[in-house]
């Protein structure tokens, strides 16, 4: 847990991710289209992948992926993304944080 509370708060968007998640890669592409540089760790490829996916359980994390930190905060999977996306409170959430200057 606590490796990934470092890896959560190092930078100002974190995606959770696997190769093999396509709503993993439609999170990814939303955020890179947007101008964002976010930090993405690929459970399937990376080292301790499986503990690091357990943790994310453990916060409550359902599914395990795709999750999204922006800020340190915890915003959740896809459905919590295109929510905050689709109400118009994505934007101006990344701007706060210093991950997109629009």
């Amino acid at each position: 847990m606590d490796k990934l509370q470092k890896m959560i708060s190092e930078k100002s968007v974190v995606i959770f991710s696997k190769n093999s998640c396509c709503m993993s890669h439609t999170i990814k592409t939303l955020f890179i289209d947007f101008g964002v540089n976010p930090t993405i760790y690929e459970l399937d490829e990376i080292h301790r992948g499986k503990e690091i996916e357990q943790a994310l359980a453990q916060l409550g994390c359902s599914p395990t992926v795709p999750v999204v930190f922006i800020g340190g905060q915890l915003v959740g999977g896809a459905n919590e993304v295109m929510s905050l996306h689709l109400n118009r409170s994505l934007v101006p959430m990344l701007k706060r944080v210093g991950a997109l200057w629009l």
